[in-house]
């Protein structure tokens, strides 16, 4: 060693010890690292500096911090190193201290992209996190002599030593409070999904809470199928979702499987992944596919795709992201047992309802019209009734058998789940026949011709359901009625010619004038 060396560091001396004083105030992970090279370079009297984070699982550069380049330099360089090829290739392969006094003299300096800045001499060190290598550092182009010695070597090197102790010190704190950032969006989705809301709402929550924490361009939930893929229900972006909306992941895809399966995927790259099968895959890079399972119940697949040229996500990451999925997965189900339970006791609450109507009005309306019913028998039987009497009372019978009609049928539509309430004018019929069936002691045929749902719209549906009440009604009344028949024509023609619906409700019964069987039709134009 040059006996002069020692006389050349100790100047450096302050400077270095500043530096390392300087490197752990900051417990921000990324100031720290830009720091450091900041420090280093100076230090060095550098013109240019970098520092590039390996990553551990691929062995190539993921993050490059750089000291000396302005914003116009850069542009012109373009892609950063990955750290395949170079000298910084050749540090991430071998990772020692490394000094270059010409760069163009060195074959392993090969591969720079042309707008690159010209450079000759060059320094590089790595930095070690325990028994890891975190990264390297690099400096180029020393000022104001012919190149780097090793007392600059030596310098970085104790430099490179401290700087992986601040940074692991940094990554335990980020790690820390990642985790803790983790905890509280999962304990604030579980919060929000048992206060009650709607599945769809309750998904949402998921993908929002699971986006922003993950730092990811998407957050998107998945749910089976019935042709055997995968749909995209609850997406959540900063832009517009509704292009991710319905997007679908075939049967036959190599990722299905797995997500089926209840395994969690982890992709690099969505875009140039080939078992990616969606339309949208192309604007994204990293993601991460997680199962919403509990108890062995898949609910769905949690995916959040970061953009193209984005992080990966670390192991990290992985791990705290599937522990969210499993928790708010749990949290799905409990919310979903809570929505049951409220449904239950509305449904137990309708039957009450129900109990109490057929118990107490239908008999109680039913008792009323024997009694009118044997009134008017009576009162016609006097001679000195008045002639109107009979109709009257005849009248109120009529009345109260149409209103005992309509609270029956109240009671079975109360007797259904909500869920089960019919939207078209096809399943309104349905319902109507189905809750003549409990007044009649049998259920109704019925035969719909033509597009019913399609061609029958308000007001014509209702007025059509009205009729058709009226025809049950009035078969119930007449004696013998053992068979209905309910008719919908969505292709009847009026007479004028127009296109038309015709209802035609059809019964064996006997009518007052002893004839047996009737028909009712009633039409109107479409």
């Amino acid at each position: 060693m040059d006996p002069d060396s020692g006389a050349r560091v100790v100047p450096r001396l302050p400077m270095l010890l500043e530096a390392v004083l300087n490197i752990g105030s900051d417990l921000d992970l990324r100031a720290t690292l830009q720091h450091i090279v900041d420090t280093a370079t100076e230090l060095a009297g550098a013109r240019y500096g970098a520092l590039g984070v390996v990553g551990p699982e691929r062995g190539t550069i993921t993050e490059l911090y750089t000291s000396g380049a302005d914003d116009e330099a850069r542009e012109r360089i373009g892609r950063l190193p990955d750290g395949h090829t170079g000298l910084l290739g050749h540090l991430v392969q071998d990772p020692r201290p490394l000094l270059v006094p010409d760069l163009s003299a060195d074959p392993r300096a090969a591969g720079l992209p042309p707008g690159h800045p010209a450079m000759r001499s060059f320094v590089g060190v790595p930095i070690r996190v325990g028994t890891e290598v975190f990264g390297n550092l690099y400096l180029t182009e020393k000022q104001g002599a012919a190149g780097f010695t090793a007392d600059d070597l030596a310098l970085l090197r104790v430099l490179a030593s401290q700087a992986g102790i601040a940074i692991g010190n940094a990554r335990l704190y980020e790690t820390a409070r990642r985790r803790e950032r983790w905890i509280e969006g999962a304990a604030a989705c579980t919060t929000a999904l048992l206060t009650g809301e709607s599945p769809e709402d309750a998904l949402m929550t998921v993908a929002e809470q699971a986006r922003v924490l993950a730092d990811a361009s998407a957050g998107v939930v998945l749910q089976p199928t019935a042709e055997g893929g995968m749909e995209i229900v609850a997406a959540s972006t900063p832009d517009d979702p509704a292009d991710l909306l319905g997007a679908v992941i075939g049967s036959g895809s190599p990722v299905l499987e797995q997500l089926l399966g209840g395994e969690p995927v982890f992709i690099e790259d969505s875009a140039t992944d080939e078992r990616m099968t969606t339309r949208v895959r192309g604007r994204f890079g990293p993601s991460m596919m997680l199962p919403l399972q509990s108890g062995g119940r898949l609910i769905g697949t949690l995916a959040l795709p970061r953009r193209r040229g984005g992080p990966p996500y670390t192991a990290a990451d992985r791990l705290l992201a599937s522990q969210f999925a499993s928790q708010a997965a749990l949290a799905l189900v409990l919310a979903d047992s809570g929505h049951d339970r409220e449904r239950l006791a509305v449904f137990e609450d309708r039957d009450r309802i129900a109990r109490d109507l057929h118990d107490l009005v239908v008999q109680r309306l039913f008792a009323t019209g024997m009694m009118l019913e044997s009134t008017r028998r009576r009162a016609s039987a006097a001679t000195d009734t008045p002639t109107d009497l009979d109709g009257l009372l005849g009248a109120a019978v009529d009345e109260l058998d149409s209103t005992v009609q309509e609270v029956r049928t109240a009671i079975f539509a109360l007797q259904q789940p909500p869920a089960d309430a019919p939207a078209g004018f096809r399943g309104r019929v349905l319902r109507e026949t189905a809750g003549a069936a409990t007044l009649l002691g049998f259920r109704p045929s019925v035969h719909f011709t033509g597009a019913v749902d399609t061609l029958v719209h308000e007001p014509v549906d209702r007025q059509l359901l009205t009729a058709l009440r009226g025809a049950l009604a009035a078969a119930h009344r007449r004696a013998g009625v053992t068979e209905v028949g309910v008719t919908v024509d969505a292709k009847a023609r009026m007479p004028d010619g127009r296109a038309g619906v015709r209802l035609t409700v059809t019964d064996d019964g006997t009518a007052e004038n002893g004839r047996r069987g009737t028909t009712v039709t009633w039409q109107a134009p479409l």
